[in-house]
């Protein structure tokens, strides 16, 4: 595959309570803001790999109740991060499971405003990274 000096990947995501995402994003999630725009921030996951948190009203596009996007979050171990996440409060919308087909361990949840969250650990001959 061809380098085109591409530096990271920011998907992002659109909220009428950016205040409230942030909290979420920061304390729950365990990310760091690495850029404040002002309506916008940034969040580091790791090298090259962003969320970006948009105020609904002044992005691009507007926050709405539809969220057709899930964003997969790939772990070393989806057992400890569950078990994180349980011990912040956060309701688990899918526990976790395994799919034998894609060899995968899995399990999902929402953000406060809700966008799906899938926690994804990679086991052995994975059909993932």
């Amino acid at each position: 595959m061809a380098d085109y000096n591409v530096k990271g990947l920011i998907p992002w995501l659109y909220y009428n309570d950016l205040p409230k995402a942030m909290e979420f994003y920061e304390e729950v999630m365990g990310f760091e803001m690495v850029v404040d725009q002002g309506w916008s921030k940034i969040y580091k996951i790791r090298d090259g790999a962003y969320l970006g948190l948009v105020d609904g009203e002044k992005g691009y596009h507007r926050a709405s109740e539809t969220k057709p996007v899930i964003i997969c979050i790939n772990v070393h171990d989806a057992d400890a991060w569950y078990q994180r996440l349980v011990d912040k409060g956060v309701e688990i919308e899918r526990q976790p499971q395994e799919s034998e087909r894609l060899k995968i361990k899995v399990f999902m949840l929402k953000d406060p405003e809700g966008y799906v969250l899938e926690i994804q650990e990679s086991l052995p001959g994975a059909l993932s990274i």
